[in-house]
């Protein structure tokens, strides 16, 4: 029997990749919302949660606090952004820029935890045919 953590860090950036794939879908809707009057851009609050998770846990090492953390803690929820707030006159807070900038960005941080994923993986694999 393989005795490692392995698994508790490939099911957090599980549940990392399919919050970047929301966000970038909320992204998205922000995209061709653009123009709608009223409408207040969204997001997603997974690092928020990912961070207040981990910080429960302030004196133990990372394997400890990622093997501690519990599902329910990584939910991500989509939140209305600067709710409050909008430069422009039709109440709609969406800048087009700053929703193309964030996309890219978002699509660097799912394609580098799709890198992790299957590298971990294919450590297993390899870690498994040798045994």
């Amino acid at each position: 029997m393989i005795n490692s953590n392995v698994f508790d860090y490939i099911n957090v950036m599980d549940k990392a990749s399919d919050a970047a794939w929301t966000r970038n879908e909320i992204i998205a809707n922000n995209i061709a919302n653009v123009d709608t009057p009223g409408y207040k851009r969204q997001d997603l609050n997974f690092e928020d949660e990912l961070e207040r998770a981990l910080g429960h846990n302030r004196y133990k090492t990372m394997d400890e606090k990622v093997a501690n953390l519990k599902n329910k803690h990584l939910e991500a929820r989509v939140v209305n952004d600067y709710s409050g707030f909008s430069y422009r006159t039709d109440k709609n807070n969406v800048d087009i820029d700053t929703e193309n900038v964030m996309l890219a960005a978002n699509q660097l941080k799912y394609q580098g935890l799709m890198s992790g994923l299957k590298h971990e993986f294919s450590t297993l694999a390899m870690v498994t045919k040798s045994s």
